[in-house]
C-alpha cells in the first residue's frame, strides 16, 4: 500500500477561493456572482483584486444563473456561488433552460456539499446534487477530494468550454494531493495499484479510502484505490481496466446511493462488465443536524464503512469476463 501522508487539513472551498483567484488573474473574462455568501465561498479574495468583476445577487439564485448565462453571450466566464442546495435544486429549472440546454460557459460553484454541511441540518444537506447535475446532457461533474485538487479542479473549469458543476464543501480535511498537480477532466487519478478489490472513491471519500486501504492491507487484502474527481465525463477506460483485474467494487461518495458516482459506475458494469459492487453511500435517506464528524459516523461514510463493504463484496466475487474497452 502505498502512504499517503499530510502535514495540513483545509477546506475545499477554500481550495475554491485560491483557484478562483489564480484563475482571474490568468483569463480577465473570468468574472463571479455570489448570492449573499461571499465569506461562505472563500470569494473574498478574488473581490479585493476584480472589484468591477464581482456581481452581489443578494439571496436571488434563479436571477443568478440567468445572469451568469446572460454574461456567456458577450465571452465572460461567470462563477456563480452559493451552497450545493440552493446551487441544484432550487434553481435546476433555470440551470436546465438558460445554462445546458443553451450550452452557456457557465461554472457552478456549490460549497457546503453533503453531509459536512453540519448543523445547518437536512433542509441545508443535499445529497441528490450530483445526480440533479449529471442527467443534464452536456454537464460537466467535479467532485475534488482535496484543498489543492479544488484549487486545481477551478482552473480547469475555467479553461473547459461548457457548463461545469463544480462541487466543494465545508470542513478541514488532510491535504494530500501535490500542489503542482495536473488536473486533467474526466481523468481519474490512480492512488494505490491492487490486485484484490477496487475502491472507486470521490470528494471527501478519497482519504477515507486511502485510510481504509491501509487497514485492508492489515488483513491481506490488496486493494486498488482511485479518485474519480470527474463524476462525468466518468473515466470508464480506468475503472473498467481496474475491475477487470480485480473481480469486484466498492464505490464510496457523500451523496445519496441513488444517482451519483455509485450509479454511474454501476451502469457502466451493467453494459460492458457486470461485477459485484457494493455502495459506500447515505442509503436513500435525509441528513440531519449534527456535527460533521458524527454525521459521517451515523451514515457510514467512512473507513470502517468501506472496509466493511470491501469485506462483503469480496464474498460476492466471482471469475470475471474480458471487458469491452473504447
Amino acid at each position: 500500500m502505498k502512504k499517503y501522508t499530510y502535514t495540513e487539513s483545509k477546506d475545499t472551498r477554500s481550495g475554491f477561493g485560491a483557484g478562483l483567484l489564480e484563475a482571474g488573474k490568468e483569463d480577465e473574462n473570468v468574472v463571479a456572482l455570489c448570492a449573499d455568501l461571499i465569506g461562505s465561498l472563500k470569494m473574498n479574495d478574488f473581490i479585493k483584486a476584480f472589484p468591477e468583476r464581482f456581481f452581489q445577487i443578494g439571496i436571488a439564485e434563479a436571477n443568478m444563473m440567468g445572469i451568469a448565462a446572460g454574461l456567456t453571450i458577450g465571452g465572460k466566464i461567470p462563477f456563480t456561488g452559493t451552497f450545493a442546495n440552493f446551487s441544484t435544486g432550487r434553481v435546476y429549472d433555470q440551470i436546465r433552460q438558460s445554462i445546458a440546454y443553451s450550452d452557456k460557459n457557465v461554472k457552478i460553484a456549490a460549497s457546503h456539499a453533503g453531509l459536512t454541511l453540519g448543523e445547518d441540518g437536512a433542509t441545508h444537506q443535499i445529497l441528490e446534487d450530483i445526480g440533479l447535475m449529471k442527467m443534464l446532457p452536456g454537464m460537466t461533474v467535479i467532485n475534488p477530494c482535496d484543498y489543492n485538487q479544488t484549487k486545481a479542479a477551478t482552473l480547469a473549469a475555467a479553461k473547459h468550454k461548457g457548463p461545469v458543476y463544480l462541487r466543494f464543501g465545508r470542513p478541514v480535511v488532510p491535504v494530500f494531493t501535490p500542489e503542482d498537480q495536473e488536473f486533467v477532466i474526466g481523468e481519474a487519478v490512480m492512488l494505490n495499484p491492487g490486485t484484490t478489490v477496487t475502491i472507486l472513491a470521490t470528494g471527501h471519500l478519497v482519504w477515507e479510502a486511502i485510510c481504509a486501504g491501509e487497514e485492508l492491507e492489515t488483513l491481506g487484502i490488496d486493494a486498488e484505490i482511485i479518485n474519480i474527481h470527474t463524476i462525468k465525463p466518468l473515466d470508464e477506460k480506468a475503472v473498467l481496466t481496474s475491475v477487470a483485474k480485480t473481480g469486484c467494487v466498492v464505490t464510496a461518495e457523500e451523496h445519496n446511493r441513488i444517482g451519483g458516482l455509485g450509479d454511474s459506475v454501476a451502469q457502466l458494469l451493467a453494459k460492458q462488465l457486470p461485477t459485484p459492487q457494493e455502495y459506500v453511500a447515505v442509503n436513500d435517506s435525509f441528513g440531519e443536524s449534527g456535527p460533521p464528524s458524527a454525521l459521517m459516523d451515523k451514515y457510514g461514510l467512512n473507513a470502517d464503512a468501506i472496509v466493511a463493504a470491501v469485506l462483503r463484496v469480496l464474498k460476492r466475487k466471482v471469475v470475471t469476463i474480458k471487458p469491452i474497452i473504447t
